[in-house]
């Protein structure tokens, strides 16, 4: 087992911004000296909520303050990139580090929907815009002229350079949670990372992963590398006791969510009204059994809570 350290790197306000992006290259040295394996980025803007917020640019200054520790993206928000401009920065990036570099690829989230906003977009197809950049990233690292015509892009060039140091590129990763995806990932032989997942479920989800990459026809030396870099994410958080860790990281959380709720515009106020509509739908479903009774006896109790933490945000 190796670990890794996952920078989900906050600051709590403009005027700390610097500090904290010089705190977050000092951090990452030091975990490459105490041996940690890799350093994962995150991709957020707006809140602060990522510091650096251009990840592939504070991944180029890491690569130059670094010698060993891979560098990785969970994950780049493909939406808010240009796959080609995005293919050659990540190519600089690999031959900047040596070929150290992994991306997590991703769509971005309807609960960030600012984000996409803020970038003169919006999220009903960022899914298809992830999957044709990830289609271009292949295409575009093979050595091949490029020429792709899609729904969202359409490009044509001779090659794109600089070459990656890797053999076909960075490898891409994939950020799951349903069951289907990890035989998917598995089949099509893509590294796997994932984070919310319940302990219990984590031998079943690895179970699935290993048989897709069965189904895929993979050679054994490749199922085993895939199979031993697979990543879980989990949060740690340190203090002299339980009671204490479990006291400041509430005092933290609310802290975080009320300067993350001034941000919030009139698109948020409407998916919170939809989100209460479709959980009050839910659980007038469940209270007069036209649904399926959920797994668990706590949902009787999560639903209305839910409800009301939506209906008060609005």
């Amino acid at each position: 087992m190796k670990f890794g350290w996952l920078t989900l790197a906050l600051s709590p306000s403009p005027s700390e911004d610097a500090a904290r992006i010089d705190q977050q290259i000092e951090q990452v040295c030091y975990a490459e000296k105490l041996g940690f394996s890799d350093i994962w980025l995150t991709e957020h803007y707006f809140t602060g909520e990522s510091v650096y917020n251009d990840a592939l640019l504070f991944a180029a200054a890491l690569a130059m303050r670094t010698e060993k520790v891979r560098l990785g993206f969970a994950v780049v928000q493909a939406p808010f990139h240009h796959p080609v401009r995005l293919a050659t920065q990540l190519a600089l990036l690999d031959n900047l580090s040596k070929g150290r570099v992994d991306v997590g690829v991703g769509k971005g989230t309807v609960y960030n929907e600012y984000e996409f906003v803020g970038h003169g977009l919006r999220s009903h197809d960022s899914r298809e815009r992830m999957n044709e950049t990830i289609d271009i990233l292949q295409r575009a690292w093979s050595g091949e002229p490029l020429d792709y015509d899609g729904v969202h892009y359409q490009v044509h060039a001779p090659e794109v350079r600089p070459r990656p140091y890797q053999k076909s590129g960075p490898p891409l990763w994939r950020s799951v949670i349903s069951p289907s995806s990890f035989t998917e990932c598995g089949r099509l032989g893509i590294p796997v990372l994932t984070s919310r997942l319940a302990v219990d479920r984590i031998k079943e989800r690895w179970a699935l992963y290993e048989a897709g990459l069965e189904e895929g026809g993979h050679d054994a030396e490749t199922r085993a590398r895939l199979l031993a870099q697979s990543a879980l994410w989990r949060n740690v958080y340190i203090a002299k006791s339980n009671d204490q860790a479990r006291d400041e990281l509430a005092a933290r959380y609310a802290e975080k969510t009320g300067r993350h709720m001034a941000h919030f515009d009139w698109y948020h106020v409407l998916a919170l009204w939809k989100l209460a509509i479709i959980l009050e739908g839910l659980y007038v479903h469940y209270k007069t059994g036209t649904a399926s009774n959920p797994a668990s006896d706590a949902f009787e109790l999560q639903v209305p809570a839910l409800i009301r933490r939506a209906q008060i945000l609005m």
